[in-house]
């Protein structure tokens, strides 16, 4: 198995791809440390994983707590893997020039936060064992130019940017840092939420988001959770610094029509 032994930490583990990572983690051998502001979600993430043989521990840490999380890593024997899936209360409905101030700062001061936090605490730990993969996650905006995603965009590119300039200061210590940008999941629970409430008009925008990729597809939470644990295994040990894109292809260019280019054809 490629995470065997392995001390994974995970914040914001009772969502629904906190825990689908959990879970991809747990297939391969990982001892999970569950943690989340939500005991409830949390604990039936575990019951679940421990039905199926994985070993599985949780707490309740507030991921934007500098001295929860600190404590909560000191009770740990190490720190093999960190992956922070915690939201970012943004608001995307709006253009920027008719948004609020606050809702566009949200998402920004909650997500450089949070990673902040968790992933100097992650990487003190790590650079002390000398060896550790700190993973953080972002959507496409983070890549491309995207209208209507307020603060969302600007947070996505801050985080990539956090990535990189980590993974510089701790990777002589033989710690890793890797970024995973996903085009979001129609399987996630905002989505599964969205259509429930929205009906057609929400399947109607998941659909342009499928033309907007290449693959004519989107990622789905399985997806994700396996780059993930290819990620944080041995098998990805010389990879550090970079974003991983799992946008099917929607940040190398807007697909959705391929369009006649209309140049003068010379003889």
């Amino acid at each position: 198995m490629m995470l065997s032994g392995k001390n994974a930490v995970i914040y914001g583990a009772g969502g629904s791809l906190g825990g689908t990572i959990a879970q991809a983690f747990a297939q391969e051998g990982a001892i999970l440390y569950l943690t989340g502001r939500n005991t409830d979600s949390v604990n039936k993430k575990a019951e679940a994983i421990r039905a199926v043989g994985g070993e599985c521990h949780t707490a309740v840490v507030d991921a934007l707590n500098a001295v929860a999380i600190e404590k909560h890593l000191a009770g740990l024997p190490r720190v093999d893997i960190s992956f922070n899936a915690i939201g970012w209360e943004d608001r995307q409905d709006l253009p920027l020039t008719d948004m609020d101030p606050e809702d566009f700062l949200r998402p920004l001061r909650r997500a450089m936060e949070t990673e902040f936090l968790t992933c100097t605490a992650a990487a003190r730990a790590m650079m002390r064992q000398q060896s550790g993969v700190i993973l953080t996650l972002t959507a496409t905006p983070g890549g491309i130019g995207y209208p209507h995603v307020g603060g969302f965009g600007p947070a996505c590119c801050a985080v990539e940017s956090l990535t990189r300039n980590l993974a510089s200061e701790v990777g002589p210590y033989g710690v890793r840092v890797v970024n995973i940008r996903s085009g979001g999941s129609p399987d996630s629970r905002p989505f599964r939420e969205a259509i429930e409430q929205g009906g057609d008009v929400v399947k109607e925008f998941l659909h342009k988001l499928e033309a907007d990729t290449m693959l004519k597809k989107m990622p789905m939470m399985d997806d994700i959770a396996n780059a993930a644990v290819f990620l944080a295994s041995s098998r990805a040990d010389k990879i550090t610094g970079v974003t991983l894109d799992i946008t099917c292809g929607t940040t190398s260019a807007l697909n959705y029509t391929v369009p006649t280019i209309p140049f003068l054809q010379h003889d």
